[in-house]
């Protein structure tokens, strides 16, 4: 079943329409309605739809303005016009736009659902294509050569030397040629959600299709592996579109080797962000599945990928905290510089993950583990002492990088060392190592709730400060506050409980409501005074959230 969003702005064709068709019989469990271009395109952020059908003539946005913006923002949504025939050369220009259907005025309901009909089964067989699990197992097989993955593998995991790296790319005939590249992974969710224990169990049980004939759905089937593969398809293509790099499947993950060219106007970082999240919609819209992906921060070289690698690993153990379904940029969750610790890098990884991430019983079972396999190595006393030493060089680090106060962390951070010296039980000293970790991670997770709090409120400020300015948007916002759209939507909305647009709109109301009680400007000049350039869209917005209009707001206030 697919979503359809209706915009005409003649109120008997929208109803007609609605009432007159049976919309789930032709494969459409969710219709909604718009009057104008506007209001449709606010629908179809919020919905997603699958189909629009839209006039051309309408206020605020008309019909092919509207969908030039779709083809924009959401190109893979299916256009149906609805066109007069005094409109129809009018219309014909929308074959540069690749509408996909049009529909003559007048019709009846029925020429409509036969052009629905026809959209519907062409989505059918492009997800049908999609989906074959024999066509992607094919595909797999015939174009990720067993050479190639087991280089690009060794590529992010190990330290190769630069001209090791250009010799085997030429060798194994990949194109990396650029001067940024950088590391992202693909994780299913469903797989974080088998590992969450039992308030998030999952059972297989037996695949069997509903009728013969009938391909199987990713979603019914168990196979974590072809799921990957399906992932990994479309991946690859969408790299190979953009020609922006390789996709390969390493350690039971997808992995996206990106590279790509710094440009002014897009900064490569930026261009890898739209390209993941353009993977991450179309594994959800094509596959029905919903994945997180974890960014690492490009490099110069592509000697340089491990240290990418390990960033894109810690940027997913974030969506414990921001949610799944999203892209991550290591980036957006920590401003750190890139360095490499004495601490075994494992272990090393495993202790200051559990620490910015864990709660108090992980902490202490991590704790558990590392003393007792440190009390059964039959270490000599000055390799235990090593050992100790090298765990408070990182935990010191860590709190350093955070911003604690080493005193109220670790005590008297100056015993520290005599501290160690002394210790001659395990569990003297890992009764001192669990508190030195307990009060380190309270600090971050108070710390990590502060800094959401305070970049809400930069934001609320600078809006204050530019709301009346027509180019106010989220985009001018967030590069004010140098983080990307996606991150900050998240922390604004779990702060607010309301979305960006939401709250810029509900302070331009306001402004302009107290306008209208404490002047004599007119309503255009109060648009404008609150960001608005088009007088009749200011009061379409004003009456949608007082229920009044301006004129009739200000004779209520001063009767």
């Amino acid at each position: 079943m697919y979503k359809l969003i209706l915009a005409d702005d003649e109120t008997d064709v929208r109803e007609g329409l609605l009432h007159q068709i049976d919309w789930e019989a032709l494969g459409f469990d969710s219709v909604e309605t718009a009057e104008n271009g506007k209001e449709a395109s606010e629908m179809i952020e919020k919905t997603r739809p699958d189909v629009v059908v839209t006039d051309i003539q309408m206020p605020f946005m008309n019909g092919l303005q509207l969908a030039e913006w779709i083809r924009e923002h959401y190109p893979a949504t299916r256009i149906i016009i609805l066109t007069g025939f005094e409109e129809f050369e009018y219309a014909q220009r929308a074959i540069k736009l690749q509408i996909d259907e049009y529909v003559l005025k007048p019709f009846s309901s029925k020429d409509l659902e036969q052009v629905l009909t026809k959209v519907k089964l062409s989505i059918d067989q492009e997800i049908h294509e999609r989906e074959n699990i024999q066509v992607l197992r094919e595909h797999y097989r015939q174009n990720l050569p067993l050479l190639q993955n087991l280089f690009l593998a060794s590529m992010v995991t190990r330290q190769i030397a630069q001209t090791e790296l250009e010799e085997k790319c030429r060798s194994y005939q990949l194109n990396l040629q650029g001067s940024q590249y950088g590391i992202a992974l693909i994780s299913l969710d469903r797989m974080l959600t088998r590992l969450q224990g039992p308030y998030h169990s999952y059972s297989p049980g037996q695949i069997e299709p509903s009728s013969a004939g009938e391909s199987l759905s990713l979603r019914d089937t168990p196979n974590i592996e072809l799921k990957n593969f399906a992932v990994l398809n479309i991946a690859q293509e969408t790299l190979k579109d953009h020609q922006r790099g390789y996709a390969f499947i390493h350690a039971g993950e997808v992995v996206l080797l990106l590279k790509g060219d710094e440009s002014e106007d897009e900064p490569f970082m930026e261009q890898s962000l739209h390209l993941l999240e353009q993977i991450r919609h179309n594994v959800e819209r094509y596959l029905k599945l919903t994945v997180t992906i974890g960014a690492g921060l490009s490099r110069g070289q592509l000697s340089s990928m491990p240290e990418s690698y390990r960033e894109a690993r810690q940027a997913l153990d974030y969506r414990m905290i921001l949610g799944t379904n999203k892209v991550i940029l290591i980036g957006d969750v920590e401003n750190r510089e890139v360095r490499t610790l004495v601490f075994d890098a494992n272990l090393e990884q495993q202790l200051v993950r559990t620490i910015k991430l864990g709660d108090d019983d992980e902490l202490l079972d991590m704790m558990d583990d590392l003393f007792s396999e440190l009390i059964g190595s039959g270490k000599p006393y000055a390799d235990y002492q090593l050992f100790l030493l090298e765990m408070l060089t990182v935990l010191v680090k860590t709190a350093k990088e955070q911003g604690a106060d080493l005193d109220a962390v670790f005590g008297d951070s100056s015993n520290g060392l005599a501290a160690i010296a002394m210790f001659t039980l395990a569990e003297d000293a890992k009764e001192w190592f669990t508190g030195i970790c307990l009060r380190l991670r309270s600090f971050i997770a108070a710390d990590r709730q502060s800094g959401y709090q305070r970049i809400v409120e930069d934001a609320k400020s600078y809006v204050k400060d530019h709301y009346m300015e027509e180019d106010m948007s989220i985009g001018r916002l967030c590069q004010h506050l140098h983080i990307s759209t996606g991150y900050f939507s998240n922390i604004f909305k779990k702060e607010t409980k309301m979305t960006f647009v939401a709250y810029l709109m509900s302070i331009r109301m306001e402004a302009a409501k107290e306008l209208l009680m404490m002047s004599d400007l007119k309503a255009f000049e109060i648009a404008e005074k609150v960001g608005f350039s088009d007088p009749n869209y200011f009061s379409f917005c004003f009456k949608k959230s007082f229920g009044v209009s301006p004129k009739e707001f200000r004779n209520g206030v001063r009767q």
